[in-house]
């Protein structure tokens, strides 16, 4: 079932919404500057390369609540990410991903399982989820499996639009 049309905002305070993203292939992240996940910028910025002109985008989520990894301002996340890995994908504004004031997209991806069955919570940053063109959730990965991951590529290649 397709994601609805949840609004967002971006980390430059601009209104968009999950609908605006349809047709494209989608790899959602949780981010955070200060973890030891954080690496892992260097591969998604490369997925956004490889396949950023085929109707790909990884979207950032900055979030805060693991350990306190995530505590700049937007604009000290968006100065790091350009400044430290050259990010050029969209990066949403700060939001929750678990507990009470978890935003509402992540109240329908915690709903997808991973490859090993796990639905929940968000375990730690860089937890992905993989959106097809049409809206659908198609793929979890837990936070340690890499952007590069074989999987993960895959699971890229076999959603792409077109």
């Amino acid at each position: 079932m397709p994601l609805p049309g949840i609004p967002l905002t971006t980390l430059q305070g601009s209104s968009t919404s999950v609908e605006e993203l349809r047709g494209k292939e989608v790899l959602i992240v949780n981010v955070a500057s200060k973890c030891g996940l954080t690496p892992q910028y260097t591969q998604l910025e490369q997925l956004q390369k490889t396949y950023g002109d085929r109707g790909f985008t990884v979207v950032g989520f900055p979030c805060n609540q693991f350990m306190g990894q995530e505590p700049g301002s937007a604009e000290e996340i968006e100065s790091f990410c350009s400044t430290t890995y050259g990010v050029t994908f969209p990066l949403m504004e700060k939001v929750e991903v678990n507990g009470e004031g978890r935003h509402p997209l992540y109240d329908e991806l915690t709903a997808v399982p991973d490859a090993d069955g796990y639905t929940g919570d968000i375990r730690w940053n860089f937890e992905k989820f993989l959106v097809s063109p049409e809206g659908d959730v198609v793929a979890r990965f837990n936070p340690t499996v890499t952007p590069d991951d074989p999987a993960v590529v895959a699971a890229i290649e076999a959603n792409l639009p077109g």
